[in-house]
């Protein structure tokens, strides 16, 4: 925008310099011509007074000689019957023209003009008095002229130029702030605000933003404790299933359903404290993939052998830092590994890579015939809401990433949560548990 400001300020100002510029030139000129001739007027006025005191040849050579224009060879005289006394330059036609017309004439001759000037001797004899003007003269003082015009149109168009960027640049420096704001904005920086600057418009649209972002971030305080209030309200159907898990007799079953009791209390109160958290304490926090992985596969892996399921971790030597908070990061991977259990048959085997580059998880099952429409909320073809694999999406991208579904080398599905790395290359496989089988107890 400031270039094609500039650009503007540069065509309007050359125009209106070229408006006054070409007439004042042509003015110069013009000038410079005048002059020349009432110069040569004023040396043949001056013979005319000579002639009127004697018109002796000898006196009026004498005359001619004494003269700027007769010294430098550019005066004469033309008496009737007698050579020119001085220096002639005009044809035999253009002075009778004159003496004919009894009026002063210029003519045009090789290097310059003459100018003729008739006029009569007491005797009534009809004499010419002709001065020659060169074209050096008819243009002196023009070039330079020209020239300082010139400067000066190019010192206005200039500072024109310069004074539209300085305005420009205030424009641009308050649009870019603008435009940078609301990009900071649609990444999640809430906190962000903008300095009024520049035109009166652009001062509305940065109040206009400020509103807008403090009204968002104070939806968003709303909505996070309207997700607390709800989370805490589990509590209660959560209390009694604790009780009846309490009254279960000793076994298998009953640890289970004790053990998944206390794990749905713990991520209650990580939703509830992780849903009260500002926006910037919730955007400075990172949680370990690999870390949150192994907790999860802690509970999942006793579901799949209680269908029997194979499965192997590959990967998982090094840690693996995401900017998300832990919660979020749980609800992926639950998402993940749930969905394996989900839309495959019992005793399908998966596998879970883990790596820099994100999380892969492949099962045998029948895999996604449609992938666009599993990530559709509220959209499944499985029985199901459809939001498994929207929540995993929305955690990728918000960690900056994305999400992946295709078929995988186990023969089904292969879902993705990909991070900033392009590609997953596992180094080395390192099942974690291979073939784990067990039957089911009623």
């Amino acid at each position: 925008m400031r270039w094609e400001l500039n650009r503007l300020a540069l065509a309007i100002t050359s125009m209106v310099a070229l408006a006054f510029l070409v007439p004042l030139i042509y003015a110069t000129g013009k000038i410079a011509h005048d002059r020349a001739i009432s110069d040569a007027r004023q040396q043949a006025a001056a013979m005319v007074a000579a002639l009127a005191v004697d018109a002796d040849p000898q006196l009026l050579t004498s005359a001619v000689a004494s003269t700027v224009a007769g010294s430098a060879g550019r005066l004469a005289v033309h008496m009737p019957g007698m050579d020119p006394i001085g220096t002639t330059h005009s044809a035999d036609n253009q002075i009778n023209q004159a003496n004919q017309y009894r009026r002063a004439v210029t003519a045009e001759v090789p290097g310059g003009l003459t100018y003729l000037q008739p006029s009569v001797l007491s005797d009534g004899r009809s004499v010419v008095i002709e001065v020659f003007v060169p074209e050096e003269e008819m243009r002196r003082g023009v070039w330079p002229a020209w020239l300082a015009l010139s400067a000066l149109a190019v010192v206005l168009v200039a500072g024109s130029v310069l004074f539209a960027d300085r305005l420009g640049s205030r424009l641009v420096r308050a649009t870019r702030e603008l435009a940078g704001s609301s990009r900071k904005l649609g990444a999640g920086d809430l906190a962000v605000r903008i300095e009024p600057s520049g035109p009166r418009e652009l001062r509305d649209a940065a109040q206009a933003f400020n509103s807008m972002a403090a009204d968002l971030r104070r939806l968003l305080d709303a909505e996070r404790e309207l997700a607390a209030d709800l989370s805490h309200r589990l509590r209660t159907p959560l209390t009694a299933l604790r009780l009846d898990a309490e009254t279960m007799p000793p076994g298998p079953i009953g640890d289970r359903m004790r053990q998944a009791c206390d794990m749905l209390d713990s991520e209650l109160e990580a939703i509830i404290a992780g849903a009260r958290l500002s926006v910037e304490a919730r955007g400075n926090q990172q949680s370990d993939l690999i870390e949150v992985l192994a907790d999860r596969l802690a509970f999942w892996s006793a579901l799949a052998e209680d269908q029997q399921r194979p499965w192997e971790v590959v990967g998982g030597q090094t840690p693996v830092p995401v900017p998300l908070p832990r919660s979020e990061l749980i609800l992926a991977v639950d998402s993940l590994l749930g969905n394996v259990f989900a839309h495959t048959p019992e005793g399908v085997a998966f596998r879970v890579t883990v790596s820099p580059a994100g999380l892969l998880v492949d099962d045998a099952g029948p895999g996604i015939a449609d992938p666009a429409a599993a990530v559709q909320r509220g959209v499944s073809g499985a029985g199901s809401t459809g939001l498994g694999l929207d929540i995993v999406r929305r955690v990728a991208e918000a960690a900056g990433g994305r999400l992946e579904i295709t078929r995988g080398p186990l023969g089904g599905a292969r879902i993705g949560l990909l991070l900033r790395v392009p590609e997953i290359v596992p180094t080395q496989e390192l099942p974690t548990r291979a073939a784990g089988r067990r039957r089911r107890t009623s």
